[in-house]
């Protein structure tokens, strides 16, 4: 097991299904973590399930799409643990629809969120860290690799992901930084569940129907939470210091490249 005992880090869209796995790890390795959410109510939530006695989390509302907010979180975050080891980028948004009908103002919800929020956060933790070293890990998706019908917008802000980390890794490992990503797929979270719930209005087939063929095939299953979480601990730990820049499929195998 990876041991990350009194490392500091910070994990945004720590509300949502896969925030809390990475949560629920980081703290079973020993490590001190600061919840970002922009539903600060739903964060306090999670941390007093996973942390009751409030010692090793702490909460903060933030819009990863507002340079003022995640610069005031990270601050408040830094003060909070009195330091950083590093940053998960987790948050993330989704709106379905048809490459036909989909709304400008959804694609710029996703890009926003999913790319402009990972690069802000990262930029702020990274002013942090350029003199002490650490470690980044975003949450992309294997939909940033396989062109999904109903979701143009979410492929291509998962895939600008996957190249901004590419980016962030090369340039900042002077500052002994390291970057890297994962590309979830067929994960138990209220996500998945929405898309199961959109293509079942539309298919005329049941949403439980769909969301139980939506595990990953070599493993006959949906994947949890906390697994996912368990690669990004290794990223964020030593023994993945010869691992840059890279975008670690956690799809159980359904993407082989």
């Amino acid at each position: 097991m990876v041991n990350l005992t009194d490392r500091r880090y910070i994990v945004t869209g720590a509300a949502g299904g896969i925030g809390g796995g990475i949560v629920s790890v980081l703290l079973e390795r020993g490590a001190r973590v600061a919840l970002f959410d922009l539903d600060e109510t739903r964060t306090k939530a999670v941390a007093s399930r996973l942390d009751p006695d409030g010692q090793r989390t702490m909460s903060i509302g933030v819009d990863v799409t507002d340079p003022t907010s995640v610069s005031e979180g990270v601050a408040r975050a830094v003060d909070g643990l009195g330091g950083l080891e590093g940053l998960v980028n987790n948050a993330g948004s989704v709106v379905l629809d048809t490459a036909w009908d989909a709304a400008v103002e959804d694609w710029s919800k996703q890009l926003e969120v999913n790319v402009i929020g990972t690069f802000l956060c990262s930029r702020e933790v990274g002013r942090y860290l350029q003199p002490l070293g650490g470690a980044i890990v975003n949450v992309s998706s294997n939909c940033g690799k396989v062109g999904y019908k109903n979701m143009a917008a979410y492929n291509a802000a998962k895939a600008a992901v996957i190249s901004l980390t590419r980016s962030l890794s090369m340039e900042w490992a002077e500052d002994r930084i390291n970057v890297n990503a994962v590309c979830p797929g067929g994960v138990d979270t209220p996500m998945l569940a929405g898309v199961a719930e959109w293509l079942s209005s539309r298919l005329d087939v049941p949403a439980d129907e769909l969301l139980a063929g939506m595990g990953a095939a070599q493993l006959g299953r949906k994947i949890a939470p906390v697994e996912v979480a368990k690669v990004i601990a290794f990223l964020l730990s030593d023994d993945a210091l010869i691992i840059r820049g890279q975008a670690i499929n956690v799809d159980g195998g359904d993407t082989p490249y």
